[in-house]
């Protein structure tokens, strides 16, 4: 019975296959022919079939647009959007320039750091002729130059000068740039500033930046380096004029001027406080109309605490020889609070401390201290050890410069007049700055071994805005901290050789 019914539902396709057969070739391709154009057909039909569907939806959708914003509901609509905009103008921030500036880092995860996009300060166009223009505003406290004429060039005059301008009748006001704005030029927007910065510090900054320069004076240090320190203050008189004229001591708070070429010094507090070695003091970038060429300087805060005697007699320093030092060195003088013998030759300085000067000179490759004569490395023809011909002592009798302590603290070292080198190649490393030292502070190793070093640098340096912007922003700011983070990771594989314990120096 299957089979009967197979054969009699196959014999009209079997008919038709043998009749197919007995055609001829025109027929053959007549026919195929047609069944080509019947498939065709079908295709095209079930192709246009979903675009028919999607215009359905597409019409179904503008006429459900068209009914939801209908003329009825116009009123209701204009409502709607009315509350929608007091809304947004509630949520809008107070100030609408304050965006979140990220410090992305080149090899590390990025660094976030809230900033502030301000539009720039408009320069007032500069006089060629310096006029005496009569006191508009007697209260106003600023820089005052007198005299005469002309506006005194500080950086060109020899001798101590000391004047008080706010006396006269007449007077030339100075300002550095952005003084008329109440904008600082220290960027704290987010809550909290980098922990590494103490409250002192922070004050201590803004004064630097911020205050207005009631008085200056140049003066020449024991080394006979050419200083102008200001006077300045927010409220509260000036002392008297004629004391302050036969005292150098500063009247409030003051601040160090120094020349362009030694901007070192800001990077160099701030690598400081980020290592957490905290023996620096602070310093920021400043921009004065009649120093420089109005050009940013760096501006140290001022520390009576180091001249006790007075400016002629200098800050207190460490006398030792390098072969002393080195003695010093493998003895740990005062280490562990135990008190040296008499004889052993160590000096008032605790043994933490040349570790810590070790370290941070050696980042910045600061000589001056430690190697004076420029031993451990090939020095240019203009630096100082060659001009002044300390190259051909570097034994054991080589004397340490510019060693300084606090009268009332001996234990402890205060780094100053930290003028190192970014243009230093690689091979060129000063390693003598290095020798003898066993033990490098735990806390600045940390930083340089969890590759943090360059996120703290840049949250750091983006506090002082005119030192950021005369280093040239973040691609100049990026450039000194692959030079610092080179040295970091020479440091790390000189540790790791030496076998160079890393140990807790908090005091």
């Amino acid at each position: 019975m299957g089979k009967s019914r197979v054969r009699c539902l196959c014999s009209p396709f079997l008919k038709l296959t043998s009749n197919f057969r007995r055609c001829t070739r025109s027929k053959k391709s007549l026919v195929i022919a047609v069944a080509c154009s019947l498939y065709l057909v079908f295709v095209i039909s079930q192709v246009g079939n979903p675009q028919r569907q999607r215009h359905r939806k597409t019409d179904e959708d503008k006429d459900q647009g068209t009914r939801q914003f209908s003329p009825l509901d116009a009123n209701n609509a204009m409502a709607d959007f009315s509350d929608l905009r007091k809304d947004a103008e509630f949520l809008a921030p107070v100030r609408s320039n304050v965006v979140y500036i990220t410090l992305k880092s080149k090899r590390q995860k990025p660094a976030y750091a809230r900033g502030t996009i301000r539009s720039k300060l408009r320069k007032k166009p500069k006089k060629t002729n310096a006029t005496i223009q009569p006191v508009a505003h007697p209260k106003r406290r600023a820089v005052e130059w007198d005299a005469g004429h002309s506006v005194p060039n500080l950086s060109s005059r020899k001798g101590s000068i000391h004047v008080d301008y706010r006396s006269v009748n007449r007077i030339h006001k100075v300002y550095d740039v952005g003084a008329d704005s109440q904008m600082s030029s220290i960027r704290i927007f987010s809550q909290k500033a980098p922990p590494w910065f103490s409250a002192q510090d922070l004050r201590t900054m803004r004064f630097l930046a911020d205050a207005k320069v009631l008085l200056m004076k140049e003066t020449f240090l024991r080394n006979s380096t050419s200083v102008v320190i200001f006077d300045g203050g927010t409220s509260g008189p000036l002392a008297n004029p004629k004391n302050s004229k036969r005292n150098y001591k500063c009247g409030g708070q003051c601040g160090v001027i120094h020349s362009p070429a030694d901007n070192m010094e800001v990077f160099a507090f701030h690598l400081d406080r980020v290592l957490g070695l905290n023996r620096t003091l602070p310093a920021v970038s400043r921009k004065f109309s009649l120093l420089h060429d109005a050009q940013s300087c760096p501006v140290v805060s001022w520390d009576a605490s180091l001249y006790p005697k007075g400016l002629a007699a200098g800050p207190p320093t460490v006398s030792l020889t390098w072969g002393e030092y080195q003695s010093s060195l493998k003895q740990g003088c005062w280490h562990k609070n135990i008190s040296p013998k008499r004889h052993s030759g160590c000096s008032t300085v605790h043994h933490n401390e040349w570790s810590k000067l070790a370290l941070f000179d050696f980042l910045l490759q600061i000589h001056i201290r430690l190697d004076q004569s420029c031993c451990g490395f090939r020095p240019r023809p203009d630096d100082v050890c060659v001009e002044v011909g300390h190259r051909a002592t570097c034994g054991d009798s080589t004397e340490l410069a510019n060693v300084i302590h606090r009268d009332h603290d001996p234990r402890h070292l205060v780094f100053t007049n930290n003028k190192g080198s970014f243009s230093r190649n690689q091979d060129n490393l000063d390693f003598r700055l290095l020798e003898g030292i066993k033990e490098l502070p735990e806390q600045a190793v940390f930083v340089m071994r969890s590759r943090k070093l360059r996120e703290k640098l840049l949250q750091s340096l983006f506090l002082d805005q005119i030192y950021w912007e005369s280093q040239g922003g973040r691609q100049g700011i990026d450039k000194l901290i692959d030079i610092i983070e080179r040295r970091a990771e020479v440091l790390l594989t000189y540790i790791n050789a030496h076998g160079i314990k890393v140990i807790p120096m908090n005091a």
